[in-house]
């Protein structure tokens, strides 16, 4: 299972973003020639397509009485990045991620974290939220195995420029996260020689129901001035993640009828739920592991198991985490490791989940899921 886990982070996607460590080297190497070279410029998060700008703001939640499963002595305690539609864009745009999650994710990558640390993003630190009659339909985002939440951001600030309230959970000790207080914890979980699915796929899915109370509740806001002003409609809510994030995507689902839709970005689905779904779900798989009927045993029993709309789609020439930041990321950096250019597995990964959240959440037709098409030849469509 550890080994699993660290084949599908350290594989395409270590290899993607090493680029940008050998790009960062040549430019540490440039400043201190006789001649330098023009500086490379700083690695930038994609632009969104939507009408609005995007504005965000961090949330530090506590599950009190709920006991961390790594840490027992210690609440479950996590962090969450919201995205919002908003109409302000002057301001700071966000930082990628602190320059302690930087340092602790890039090691674990062998990468320098003022790489990562670095990265440019999109929206205006806690900016008002845009004033409309409607209410936001709600996104909840779980990040990969040992990823920061920060790896969806691409995502997130597409979805926010659409018109969603975006939420991406940061699960406490399954990656670097800074708190508040100026406290960074580790990626307990990667140091651990047999890492239980059983427990960390619900353990996910329990954070996922509580950051639903927290954001939907009748206390939501009471910490945040930002999430105190912005409206989100319990009534339409989506769940969906990379690797783990998406297999606790699929759990909480089962789970927790308030979650209408939901989706998994090329993870394999531990501890699979002998239980039925009969709402909306999504499989996207790389070409690697999830591409095709019989790659993933776990893939052939959930999508037996979808008893609502679904979809399996392939993206031909990507890898494990081409639907994550570190598709264009990597291409920025010179040499992506996947047969598809970056910034197209981008584009793809923003049209799949924005369309199916339109479908989904606002009733719209989208044609990316008819079928394939001139439009979309990458996309293989699956129906086992």
């Amino acid at each position: 299972m550890q080994r699993h886990l660290k084949r599908a982070l350290l594989g395409t996607t270590a290899a993607a973003l090493a680029a940008g460590a050998g790009v960062f080297a040549m430019t540490e190497a440039n400043a201190e020639a006789e001649d330098p070279q023009p500086a490379q410029q700083a690695l930038a998060i994609p632009a969104p397509g939507g009408e609005f700008a995007t504005g965000t703001t961090q949330l530090h939640l506590i599950d009190e009485g709920r006991p961390d499963v790594w840490v027992p002595e210690e609440d479950r305690e996590l962090m969450v990045t919201m995205w919002y539609p908003t109409d302000e864009t002057d301001g700071p745009s966000a930082p990628y991620m602190t320059a302690e999650e930087a340092e602790l994710f890039g090691a674990q990558l062998q990468l320098p974290g003022e790489l990562l640390a670095s990265v440019e993003t999109n929206s205006v630190v806690d900016a008002e939220p845009i004033d409309d009659d409607d209410p936001l339909p709600l996104v909840v985002l779980s990040p990969g195995f040992s990823f920061p939440r920060a790896t969806l951001t691409g995502l997130a600030e597409e979805l926010a420029s659409q018109g969603y309230a975006v939420a991406a959970v940061g699960h406490n000790h399954e990656a670097p996260i800074t708190f508040p207080d100026g406290r960074t914890t580790e990626c307990l979980t990667c140091r651990q020689e047999d890492l239980d699915v059983r427990t960390l796929v619900p353990n996910r899915a329990e954070d996922l129901s509580f950051v639903l109370d927290e954001l939907t509740g009748e206390d939501a806001g009471d910490d945040s001035s930002v999430l105190e002003r912005l409206d989100i409609d319990a009534d339409r809510i989506a769940v969906g993640g990379h690797s783990i994030g998406g297999a606790s995507s699929h759990r909480v689902m089962l789970a927790d009828e308030r979650f209408d839709a939901g989706f998994n970005l090329d993870g394999t689905f531990f501890a699979l739920s002998p239980r039925t779904l009969d709402r909306p779900f999504m499989m996207v798989g790389g070409g690697d592991d999830h591409g095709s009927p019989g790659q993933d045993d776990s893939w052939d029993c959930a999508w037996k198991k979808l008893e609502g709309w679904k979809r399996w789609i392939s993206v031909s020439g990507t890898t494990h985490s081409s639907m994550t930041d570190f598709g264009p990321l990597g291409e920025q950096a010179g040499l992506n490791q996947d047969e598809l250019d970056g910034f197209r597995s981008n584009e793809i990964s923003r049209a799949l989940v924005t369309g199916f959240v339109e479908a989904h959440l606002r009733g719209e037709d989208e044609p990316v899921f008819e079928g394939p098409s001139e439009d979309w030849p990458e996309l293989v469509f699956h129906n086992p």
